[in-house]
């Protein structure tokens, strides 16, 4: 299953909602995916599942890049 992440890229500063990004991971849970993650110094904000339709529509934008760990 592919999970979008949404996080800030420093947990020691302030998280500012123009600051957040995301990115696309597979994984089985959001357990799993916070695992992968650990490694990272990132302040993750919230995991989200994505498939059907809307990850069809995700697919479509010129970002959309599944990160492999």
């Amino acid at each position: 299953m592919v999970f979008k992440v949404f996080y800030q890229e420093s947990k020691t500063q302030v998280p500012v909602r123009e600051m957040t990004k995301s990115l696309y991971i597979e994984g089985e849970s959001v357990r799993e995916v916070r695992k992968k993650l650990a490694q990272f110094p990132y302040n993750i904000e919230f995991i989200s599942p994505i498939e059907g339709a809307f990850l069809e529509f995700e697919k479509q934008k010129e970002d959309f890049k599944v990160l492999e760990i």
